[in-house]
């Protein structure tokens, strides 16, 4: 086979290189202060999913200092009204800032746990799961050296279609710090760990339903949660774990 045609070829199976989209930086959070800034940030209610079944709005579950927060999932000795074995800290901007299109940006460090599971992820402001979609920007189990980044919606949750690729596990830095981030595009969402892009999932022709429900305004999730049917048990003897949240930004698209 000649060479020119070798080189064809090449080209042809070669993935499509990214086009780099510009930004402008509009949302900036540094933890500065001993407080979460509740202009910004609301504290999330418990409720009956597996990672929101011990949401607590105790102190003991949050710190600000040092220009950083921190997430701490607990064994709950502080609360004998609650019956909750476990008391874990998350925050969310739903409500007060949202996103359509743009970056999201999330630099943070895990301290891990058997049966911890952190995640920083994006819901939308003004439909109802799965059909208004689900961003995974990170979720990590346990120890694990890797983060799951997965797209979440009614094509992929209730008709399970697999095509396009809908998730993909990368290595992190199990000990330090990580900045995570997704660009929200009109036709694809792009996941990047450490700068290093990881998955892309695009728009694609299709006659089902609820594809690609990415375009709307979508707020940020940041939470420390700990057991599930995904993780498994927690062991106690290993608490706390810990999510430190060194800064979050977000951004907007420039023509």
């Amino acid at each position: 086979m000649k060479k020119a045609t070798i080189l064809a070829l090449i080209l042809l199976l070669a993935p499509a290189a990214i086009t780099a989209q510009k930004y402008k930086l509009i949302w900036k959070e540094n933890f500065k202060g001993k407080e979460i800034n509740t202009e910004r940030w609301s504290k999330i209610p418990r409720g009956t999913s597996d990672w929101q079944n011990y949401m607590s709005h105790y102190d003991g579950c949050y710190d600000v200092s040092g220009g950083k927060l921190t997430l701490l999932g607990i064994t709950n000795e502080a609360l004998p009204g609650d019956t909750a074995p476990y008391l874990t800290g998350g925050v969310y901007t739903k409500g007060k800032f949202s996103i359509t299109h743009g970056k999201v940006e999330v630099k943070a460090r895990l301290i891990g746990a058997q049966g911890a599971w952190p995640a920083i992820w994006m819901l939308p402001e003004n439909q109802g799961w799965p059909d208004g979609g689900e961003i995974d920007i990170m979720e990590r189990l346990s120890h694990e050296a890797q983060a799951y980044q997965t797209v979440h919606s009614h094509y992929t949750y209730v008709l399970k279609e697999k095509h396009p690729k809908q998730s993909e596990c990368s290595p992190i830095k199990p000990d330090g710090y990580n900045v995570y981030a997704v660009e929200i595009l009109p036709d694809s969402l792009v996941f990047s760990i450490n700068g290093r892009h990881t998955l892309t999932y695009p728009r694609i022709a299709t006659p089902h339903k609820g594809q690609f429900p990415f375009g709307t305004p979508f707020y940020l999730l940041i939470d420390m949660q700990l057991g599930g049917q995904w993780v498994g048990k927690v062991n106690p003897d290993e608490l706390p774990a810990k999510m430190i949240v060194d800064w979050v930004k977000f951004y907007k698209m420039v023509e």
